[in-house]
């Protein structure tokens, strides 16, 4: 289901390091002894930290410095057995390390312990709670399509179906996250909601009179910061805002403005050869720019391509027979244009009018023809 995303442990970037901060955790659980270990794998700034300990009669411990608090995976292997070697019932508790002592008791597993000791933890403890019957459903029903055969998946009856009980259950969870953030303002963890909240395509008019509710101290922390940024960049690629103009190099290394474009609808279409959402999506704007190229309508794609992988990006113009102007400055996810227009996510796209005002956002499939079709039909 093309709207069932699972989050990953660090969907959410943690902010630049900027202010250390120690934190201790001090666990028992059980009374495994040596070559049982444990493993804390979490990210800082852009590195990703993996620390280990030896276990003796079910106590580790664990040490280090964050600045704010940041989300963890905990693994416990009860064998030591090795963390490459673990499967998918290896046992694992996510948490969130922060600045003094997150103590850890347990009978036989980290995933089935209590946390104590940690305000961001009691935060999620609550939050969790708060979500979990909506959360349950999704996980249920994208149990469902995973289980789906290649019949039900075809069958469109079957599939609105299953889609209109994920969406149901989605807009439940949005709900109580909104409830969440405007009852615990002062909450790290609201600030955590709201992120998610604002990914990937920001609606700044709901995002940000909940983000201007949280307590001073939140709004004005590290991460808090960099979110002020992001809802800025949203509002500036808003539904009616006037497109940011830039000027990028095409496929032959020469500068393409976007005001060159000025007087045409255009359609910014962001992508990557790297990209299987959107390889798949596009054959969608090859049919639009088709049908619709000699009425005043054309497409400029800005593509995320790695460094050093121009020859990629060239091949999957060609697979993909992308006719329309290509620029790229091959800097991943540093794209200047794609950080210009708060990119955190790809394909994405941005429908601009002959007045350069952005007309309309993120067009897939049927949506694209749609809209295109309502402008010249």
């Amino acid at each position: 289901m093309k709207k069932m995303i699972l989050l990953a442990l660090f969907a959410v970037p943690a902010a630049v390091l900027a202010q250390d901060s120690n934190f201790i955790i001090k666990a028992k659980v059980g009374s495994d002894i040596a070559p049982a270990k444990a493993y804390l794998i979490y990210r800082a700034g852009a590195k990703v930290f993996t620390d280990s300990a030896m276990v003796d009669n079910g106590a580790f411990q664990f040490k280090g410095t964050v600045a704010e608090p940041i989300k963890a995976q905990l693994i416990l292997d009860h064998k030591g057995i090795g963390l490459s070697r673990l499967g998918q019932d290896a046992d694992v508790v996510l948490l969130y390390l922060e600045k003094g002592n997150i103590n850890i008791t347990g009978q036989d597993s980290v995933k089935n312990a209590l946390i104590s000791g940690s305000k961001i933890n009691d935060e999620n403890k609550s939050y969790n709670a708060l979500i979990a019957a909506p959360e349950k459903a999704m996980a249920m029903l994208n149990s469902q399509y995973q289980a789906a055969s290649e019949s039900q998946r075809n069958d469109q009856a079957f599939m609105d179906g299953l889609q209109a009980r994920y969406d149901k259950a989605k807009e439940e969870k949005r709900l109580l996250q909104y409830q969440y953030i405007k009852q615990n303002p002062d909450a790290y963890r609201s600030l955590l909601t709201l992120i998610e909240l604002g990914e990937p395509d920001m609606d700044v008019v709901t995002i940000e009179p909940l983000f201007n509710g949280l307590s001073v101290a939140i709004r004005t922390s590290p991460t808090g910061l960099e979110f002020t940024k992001l809802i800025a960049a949203a509002r500036a690629v808003a539904i009616g805002a006037t497109a940011p103009l830039f000027t990028q190099n095409d496929v032959n290394d020469q500068p393409v403005s976007l005001s060159s474009f000025r007087g045409k609808y255009v359609l910014l279409d962001f992508w990557a050869s790297w990209c299987g959402p959107c390889r798949g999506e596009n054959p969608n704007v090859v049919k639009a720019y088709d049908q619709y190229k000699n009425k005043n309508f054309t497409v400029l794609s800005v593509s995320l391509d790695r460094p050093g992988k121009k020859e990629d990006w060239l091949a999957a113009i060609k697979a993909d027979g992308l006719e329309w102007t290509q620029v790229s400055d091959l800097k991943f996810w540093d794209n200047e244009v794609a950080k210009q227009y708060g990119i955190r996510a790809i394909p994405q796209n941005f429908l601009i009018d002959p007045s350069g005002k952005i007309i309309a956002k993120n067009l897939r499939g049927d949506e694209l023809n749609k809209k295109l079709a309502t402008l010249f039909n």
